[in-house]
């Protein structure tokens, strides 16, 4: 499994080449480092780390925890599900070189906070008549539960706080990658306001820095020889 990293920047629209217009999420995605490798049964979780601060703004728990690693903001643990990352490990760094345009991937987001609302904007409920004896009753929920038990069963929909929970995207297509400045675009609307943090997964294999220097050098050997030849 490969995941990265990422902070919502803003929506926008990328034009087709014939002229239909594509509605997007812009998004910085990486790069991102590997801070911990756990292993459990045989499977293994990887927690990686996102942003890039200054040493002086950790605490000590935090400094000792990235010894010898660059500081970073935010970290996060990912669990690889397949098996096709086992061998990352501490240290290794890697960006958008994984993933590929017309992939589809999953994000996760805490959505928007909109605080406490009512059923009709909750749940969607449609209202009551707002005359012939109804007077104040256009947004009530109704009744809230049967006469004989006494009691509001578990689940009722009722009034309370909405939003700023975890929510996950899944199918979503990646639309454009900008590998030079690390922006992902990808269609459609993805969870949180501007800014929020999004986790960004798909299956496959994650690719780090070195192996793509390693690959970059192989190449530019190969054309020598062809070349020389």
């Amino acid at each position: 499994m490969k995941f990265i990293l990422g902070q919502k920047i803003q929506m926008s629209q990328v034009f087709k080449e014939n002229g239909d217009a594509v509605p997007v999420t812009i998004v910085q995605a990486g790069p991102c480092l590997v801070t911990q490798v756990k292993e459990n049964d045989g499977k293994k979780a990887f927690q990686i780390g996102f942003k890039k601060t200054t040493a002086s703004r950790l605490n000590k728990p935090q400094a000792g925890h990235l010894k010898n690693l660059e500081a970073v903001k935010i970290l996060r643990e990912f669990a690889d599900v397949d098996g096709e990352s086992k061998d990352l490990q501490r240290g290794d760094a890697f960006n958008l070189e994984s993933f590929k345009v017309g992939e589809k991937v999953e994000v996760s987001g805490i959505s928007k906070g909109k605080g406490y609302q009512g059923v009709v904007k909750r749940h969607h409920f449609a209202g009551g008549p707002a005359t012939h004896g109804h007077k104040d009753q256009l947004r009530m929920p109704g009744s809230i539960g049967a006469g004989g038990v006494q009691r509001v069963f578990k689940g009722v929909r009722m009034a309370g706080r909405m939003g700023n929970d975890q929510i996950t995207v899944k199918n979503l297509e990646i639309v454009e990658i900008d590998l030079l400045n690390n922006i992902l675009k990808i269609r459609g609307a993805l969870p949180g306001a501007r800014n929020t943090l999004l986790e960004i997964s798909a299956p496959g294999k994650i690719i780090t820095l070195k192996l793509c220097l390693a690959l970059i050098s192989t190449i530019l050997k190969a054309n020598r020889l062809v070349q020389l030849n």
